[in-house]
């Protein structure tokens, strides 16, 4: 059994971590400039076409992650840890699957012209502005959650790879082939 993840899981994942911490900057600065201005539309442009980015490769990754078994980390965890790690993980993709969809669906209830790509979208013949309301609301709080669940991911790896000294950071790190 490997004691790595594959290839293209670990380029998946630090792609669409850098995806991910773009989207978030998109939407710090944006609010750093006014409505209607360029920048900020340019801004906003970016955001939605990265989140895009971030639900394909998220949609990618589930398909690549079937294709090859977990390598087990050594030493072996203890159960709590096990079950812990599955939903911090399990949590994470449903994250980054779920907030692009409630932006693309919030942007659609809308019921004005928005774009992705510099491509004009699809949006709904009859808005719906408190639906899209809620959307944006849910879509707000999940990504601010994010900061969070982010955060303890990176920081039980740095734990397993400094204090527990398992392979657990080591498997997703890229070889130095």
């Amino acid at each position: 059994m490997r004691n790595r993840y594959s290839s293209a899981q670990i380029v998946l994942h630090w792609l669409v971590f850098v995806l991910v911490v773009l989207a978030y900057a998109t939407m710090d600065i944006k609010g750093e400039f006014a409505k209607g201005t360029p920048a900020r539309e340019l801004l906003a442009l970016t955001h939605y076409s990265l989140g895009f980015c971030v639900l394909f490769l998220m949609c990618v990754r589930l398909f690549v992650r079937g294709m090859y078994a977990t390598p087990p980390v050594k030493p072996t965890l203890v159960r709590w840890q096990l079950y812990f790690s599955a939903a911090t993980q399990g949590l994470i993709y449903l994250m980054f699957l779920g907030l692009p969809v409630l932006g693309i669906l919030s942007q659609y209830y809308g019921g004005h012209d928005w774009m992705m790509f510099n491509i004009l979208m699809p949006k709904s013949v009859f808005p719906d502005l408190p639906l899209q309301k809620q959307l944006r609301t849910l879509h707000g709080w999940l990504a601010n959650a994010g900061y969070y669940l982010i955060g303890l991911h990176a920081l039980a790896a740095l734990w397993h790879h400094y204090r527990r000294r398992d392979n657990t950071l080591i498997r997703m790190w890229p070889s130095r082939k």
